[in-house]
């Protein structure tokens, strides 16, 4: 009994780190390459979750359906987010401190903005598969935590791919290595950072639907994930993807054993307790530069 409550931890905690590593996704590009501290990253997952609610319960679209059709416009949003913040901060080498405080006016307008137009109460989708379960003998696999995982895995795969296959992509890592050397090649340094800053923000948009999915939102859901989306993000080793999922994936893990055995109180202190462990012996991060 102990052993398949054991297993059944550890895939929930699996399906829940393909979830992390989803909302993590975009932090990895906007702070992990381009060292922009974009706190409202959380705030424009809940946006995803709220626009995937209300197509859903207007057309009965499944909100990952809606999710990759809005993945122009959070892309659109994030090139235009960029453009403000490159021309009122970085341009001036003022993307520290006041550039933190922007994001967190963004967050809060955002937050604000949702409570207004649909108050405090939760929001929820239907679809067909969210009270379903698959079983192999012990093994239990929740759909509405499946379905989230897989799509996020393969959402990672096409990133990483792109990443590393492509010059776009190519030109995202140089950028956040050597900014000079890029402008020798004839590349805009700016213009790559736009790209990838959008990228950052349309991956929003999946992790929003992915959310709805798995639990109801309110338009402060995101505060409980800025401590862990960044702490994914330094474990995992920042500019690393590969390190991202890995560090998703321990965390989900670790945090389904803790509650399981321990009570759900214990969860984020273990995980947090394994960050902290991991940075004294590699500052880096698992897979840092």
């Amino acid at each position: 009994m102990e052993f398949d409550l054991l297993i059944n931890a550890i895939i929930a905690g699996l399906m829940l780190g393909g979830f992390y590593a989803a909302v993590t996704a975009g932090i990895s590009i906007s702070f992990g390459m381009l060292d922009i501290v974009n706190i409202a990253h959380p705030g424009f997952i809940i946006l995803g979750s709220y626009i995937a609610y209300i197509v859903n319960a207007h057309f009965g679209v499944d909100p990952i359906v809606i999710a990759i059709l809005a993945l122009p416009a959070f892309y659109a949003l994030g090139s235009l987010i960029y453009q403000v913040y490159y021309q009122s901060f970085e341009k001036h080498g003022q993307d520290s401190l006041r550039g933190l405080a922007f994001f967190f006016g963004l967050l809060f307008v955002t937050e604000v903005s949702l409570n207004l137009v649909f108050g405090v109460d939760y929001r929820s989708v239907d679809v067909p598969y969210i009270g379903g379960s698959l079983s192999i003998g012990a093994m239990e696999f929740p759909v509405r935590m499946l379905v989230p995982c897989l799509v996020s895995l393969a959402m990672f795969g096409g990133l990483q791919l792109f990443m590393s296959r492509t010059f776009i992509g190519r030109a995202v890592m140089a950028v956040s290595q050597d900014p000079p050397a890029l402008q020798l090649m004839a590349v805009d340094p700016i213009r790559i950072k736009r790209i990838a800053f959008s990228i950052s923000i349309a991956t929003a948009s999946m992790a929003g639907a992915f959310l709805i999915i798995i639990q109801p939102v309110i338009p402060s859901a995101g505060r409980e994930y800025i401590g862990r989306v960044f702490a994914i993000c330094v474990l995992g080793g920042l500019g690393s993807l590969p390190g991202t999922l890995i560090a998703a994936l321990m965390i989900g893990v670790i945090e389904s054993i803790t509650a399981t055995f321990y009570g759900p109180s214990w969860a984020p202190a273990v995980s947090f307790g394994l960050l902290l462990l991991t940075l004294a012996v590699r500052p880096s991060g698992l897979f840092g530069r």
